[in-house]
């Protein structure tokens, strides 16, 4: 069992969970039907003490696919940055030239998409995850392929004044990600998050987001993913999960004059053809991803809609 105290790795709570999807995302490029690939990812998954032993290939998995955590969850996180990257890549091409990646994780978006011309992208997270990263990639030699800023500040604080002050023009349409993130905020951190948004997006920005919808910690606590991440990896996830009652984040997107687009993990894997199918006791059940947009008004780029 991997031993995943912050004294032996830079990595720790959340961070952790960052490695664990770096893993993921590592085991997926390694299939021939890779939904997503991220070349980086394995070497995160290498320098990080919290990660010995654990698979980046799935011939790594004695169980390949039959295997809750690093087979069926990796697929999970696999399809999760395939729909993400193309949202992403679809709002960049449509004008969000400015793209705000919260709570980044050690996704390598900045290196990996292909960006159009004039893309900048704004990477905010704790900074000891961030410093991990930037030493990884310093060591591989890593060039993102758009202009890459870096924000080290805590997203259950206030993070618009250190995102402004790298660069961050607000009267520009942005697409916003937070992948990953809100289930782990304070209910009060998500909806100050959802304002920070809205405030600082002009007519024809965007949010792809992901939420958790309807968990029984204590029923939940037996399915199989959670359980062999316990067992495997000695990483609760249940209990990294804010369980107190959420906002309804989505209505007051809505309420603000935002169109939004709900879709399941299945529905992602009908789209692409390959992905994950339902099964009992299912922990990415209960995962929804939201494709918001501000519709552009007006004149775009005249101004943060408010």
């Amino acid at each position: 069992m991997a031993d995943t105290s912050s004294s032996q790795s830079p990595l720790a709570g959340v961070g952790v969970t960052a490695l664990l999807v770096a893993a993921a995302r590592a085991i997926e490029t390694s299939r021939p039907d890779a939904l997503a690939r991220d070349e980086y990812a394995e070497h995160f998954v290498r320098a990080a003490p919290a990660g010995a032993g654990w698979p980046v290939r799935l011939d790594q998995v004695p169980a390949r696919a039959a295997d809750p955590l690093w087979g069926r969850l990796a697929r999970f996180f696999g399809l999760r940055t395939r729909a993400f990257d193309d949202f992403l890549l679809r709002r960049a091409t449509e004008g969000c030239r400015q793209v705000v990646l919260l709570g980044a994780g050690l996704d390598t978006r900045a290196h990996r998409l292909p960006w159009p011309r004039g893309c900048r992208v704004f990477e905010i997270d704790q900074p000891e995850v961030l410093l991990f990263k930037e030493a990884v990639l310093r060591k591989r030699g890593a060039v993102a392929r758009a202009e890459r800023i870096t924000v080290a500040t805590d997203l259950r604080r206030q993070w618009a004044d250190a995102l402004t002050a790298a660069g961050f023009d607000p009267v520009r349409p942005t697409a916003w990600l937070a992948e990953g993130l809100l289930p782990y905020l304070p209910p009060a951190a998500e909806e100050e998050l959802v304002r920070t948004v809205h405030a600082h997006s002009a007519p024809g920005s965007a949010l792809a987001y992901e939420i958790k919808q309807g968990v029984d910690p204590v029923a939940a606590r037996d399915y199989p993913v959670y359980a062999a991440a316990r067992e495997s990896i000695g990483l609760d996830l249940l209990a990294m999960f804010d369980a107190r009652p959420r906002p309804d984040s989505l209505g007051d997107l809505r309420g603000r004059g935002w169109s939004a687009e709900v879709c399941t993990p299945f529905d992602l894997t009908r789209r692409y053809g390959r992905g994950l199918e339902p099964e009992p006791r299912d922990a990415v059940a209960a995962n929804r991803w939201i494709f918001s947009v501000l519709p552009a008004s007006g004149r775009p780029g005249t101004g943060a809609a408010r």
